[in-house]
């Protein structure tokens, strides 16, 4: 936790400001094609100190009486049953959880659409629900070609075979439940029908990362590299910008890449292209916003430590490649950080070692570190949760706050009827314990009153956690690190 470095109110006001200024820009509509999340947007709150993770949702519903949504999903993604790591979801079921978040903030969801279509039976069925559902859904197909055939993409055999998306609203946001679900194709292909019925639309970016206006190396364009490290995404200088105005801006290499090709595509709808630039293209204002780029910095590199963590547990599990950890490496050495300089990582394991067994470390809002140990009772990061609540709530660290009469009846039921082997208490357990006696007792209550104030607080531990207590972490806000290695000789952990 340090101070903050990022103005957010500033950056509502430019940000909608500076969508307002493109709608205009282009005259009847603008296609926004929304990377990254439209809420709960935790990197850019690590990173951006300062920065509200529903930031970017606010600065929409200051423009929500001119905007709409429009969900992309890739038919491919249905068929695989893709999942979202964050949420452990399909793809899929995302669409209706996009949709019931969107419509509870207040947002217009006009529409779905399905793309790179090419006869997929689960996609098929997907279409056939959300029609049940009253959702408006439209067919994008796979095309022959792309994104190089640009003469066969812009023609009715192209682009023309997609089904039109009718809009009712200047702006259209167009978001998806992740990568690769196809958003610029179908901002593309609305050009495409657009153009020919004669109606003014433009097409625009808004990616909050890399910061384009922000060093090539800074600790913050670095950390969305570590982010995305395993989609291998590279940050790199802006060579069409460069040669166009004579100034470097940051963008990454897709966008570059592909860049040729959606100036020929822009000028082979519109005779022109609107851009000289994939700089030119974004929207994002949050570079403008940074305030104090030392506080800004030094989240950053704490974040580059935790995606190194994170890239070394899920290359255990056999969820990444080794090279992704190579580059996790690699960016650490540029941001010339190392593992010391995340002070939970020696507290944790130096109590792991005097116990003999696994241990937890917690980094208060104050600096002070507190750490838990495993016991017969408490998994290391359960007492650990329970010793920063007592720090918090200025309780003195011998006294129980959970009776054995509350703790022995929970492990009963986990051993003698739930088939567990382990009788020790996980995150979530020891906190629906500790609600159980805040009822009749004033110190267990007092340290319920203290959770909120873990939010944003650093964690490591010794072992890799099971899926229980990292997601209840995860929840109450806590940034938690695990060392790569699985608590005694077992391979499998519990979801």
């Amino acid at each position: 936790m340090g101070r903050a470095g990022f103005d957010n109110a500033k950056y509502l006001k430019m940000q909608s400001e500076c969508i307002r200024q493109r709608i205009s820009q282009f005259g009847d509509k603008l296609y926004l094609e929304f990377g990254g999340k439209l809420f709960d947007d935790y990197h850019a709150s690590r990173v951006l100190p300062g920065f509200e993770p529903d930031s970017k949702l606010k600065m929409l519903l200051e423009l929500k009486d001119e905007a709409e949504v429009v969900i992309v999903i890739n038919a491919a993604d249905i068929e695989n049953n893709k999942i979202r790591g964050d949420y452990g979801i399909t793809y899929d079921a995302d669409v209706l959880r996009l949709i019931d978040e969107f419509r509870e903030k207040g947002l217009f969801v006009g529409s779905i659409v399905v793309s790179q279509l090419a006869g997929q039976p689960s996609a098929e069925v997907f279409i056939e629900r959300m029609k049940n559902l009253g959702v408006k859904v439209y067919r994008h197909y796979r095309i022959d070609g792309y994104p190089a055939n640009v003469p066969h993409i812009v023609s009715d055999n192209g682009y023309g075979k997609n089904d039109y998306i009718e809009t009712q609203r200047r702006l259209v946001i167009i978001t998806a439940p992740g990568p690769g679900s196809g958003k610029m194709a179908t901002c593309l292909s609305q050009l495409y029908h657009d153009n020919k019925r004669g109606i003014k639309s433009g097409y625009a970016k808004f990616e909050t990362f890399p910061i384009w206006n922000l060093p090539l190396t800074h600790p913050v364009n670095l950390a969305y590299e570590a982010a995305t490290a395993d989609l291998n995404d590279v940050n790199m200088i802006d060579p069409f910008h460069l040669q166009a105005y004579g100034e470097t801006t940051v963008n990454y290499n897709r966008d570059v890449e592909i860049f040729p090709v959606l100036n020929t595509i822009f000028e082979t709808i519109f005779g022109s292209s609107p851009y000289k630039s994939p700089t030119d293209m974004g929207v994002n204002m949050a570079g403008y916003c940074i305030f104090d780029d030392e506080a800004v910095c030094k989240a950053a590199e704490q974040e580059i430590i935790r995606r190194y963590y994170t890239g070394l547990c899920e290359r255990r599990d056999g969820k990444v490649e080794q090279d992704v950890v190579y580059k996790l490496e690699l960016l650490m050495r540029q941001s010339k950080v190392t593992k010391e300089d995340r002070p939970v990582v020696d507290a944790a394991l130096e109590r792991a070692k005097a116990t003999g067994a696994p241990a937890a470390a917690i980094e208060l809002e104050d600096g002070t570190i507190i750490t838990g140990k495993t016991s017969e009772l408490l998994g290391c990061s359960a007492a650990m949760l329970l010793n920063a609540l007592k720090a918090y709530a200025d309780i003195d660290d011998e006294l129980h706050l959970i009776s054995p009469e509350v703790i022995t009846p929970i492990q009963r039921l986990k051993v003698e009827h739930l088939g567990s082997k382990n009788p020790r208490l996980h995150t979530d357990e020891v906190l629906l314990a500790l609600s159980i006696c805040a009822a009749s007792d004033k110190n267990a209550a007092k340290a319920m009153e203290q959770l909120k104030k873990l939010k944003g607080c650093e964690m490591h531990v010794s072992v890799m956690l099971s899926h229980v207590d990292e997601r209840l972490l995860k929840k109450l806000g806590i940034n938690v690190t695990c060392e790569p290695e699985y608590q005694g000789q077992k391979l499998y952990r519990k979801k």
